[in-house]
């Protein structure tokens, strides 16, 4: 009487074991790149963040400086005076403030404002929204 075995019940051991360390191999690779991936990400946000700072600061120097130039070139005396020396006060002000907070500190402020004034916030939130809409649909 002929026995037979049958080979494709019992898979090679060996067969088995390389497989399973591939798929570690595939996941560990998998991970290092995810790892690899977010870390550059991150170091490109940060690198944008800065440079957003950067030229924040350099905003507000030049409003500052606008603001004195103005405040030298325009009238001292009469209506014109007077209106030239409210602008130039107002982008002095302006750009020591951007000098000086940037815009982290900008966006403190922001949060606190409409944390001290929140229906005011949504409503204005409301008005942009519906203003947005109304200018990007199409007719």
């Amino acid at each position: 009487m002929a026995t037979t075995t049958n080979v494709g019940a019992f898979p090679n051991e060996g067969v088995k074991n390389k497989a399973q360390d591939m798929a570690a191999n595939v996941a560990d690779t998998a991970r290092q790149t995810a790892a690899n991936v977010a870390e550059t990400a991150k170091q490109a946000a940060s690198t944008i963040g800065q440079k957003a700072e950067d030229c924040t600061h350099a905003m507000g120097s030049g409003m500052r400086s606008l603001g004195e130039t103005l405040r030298d070139k325009a009238p001292q005396r009469g209506v014109l005076g007077s209106a030239a020396s409210s602008v130039a006060s107002g982008l002095e002000r302006s750009g020591q403030y951007l000098e000086q907070e940037g815009l982290s500190g900008m966006a403190g402020d922001l949060t606190n404002l409409i944390r001290r004034n929140p229906i005011p916030a949504v409503l204005v939130s409301v008005g942009v929204g519906f203003i947005l809409a109304r200018a990007t649909s199409r007719r």
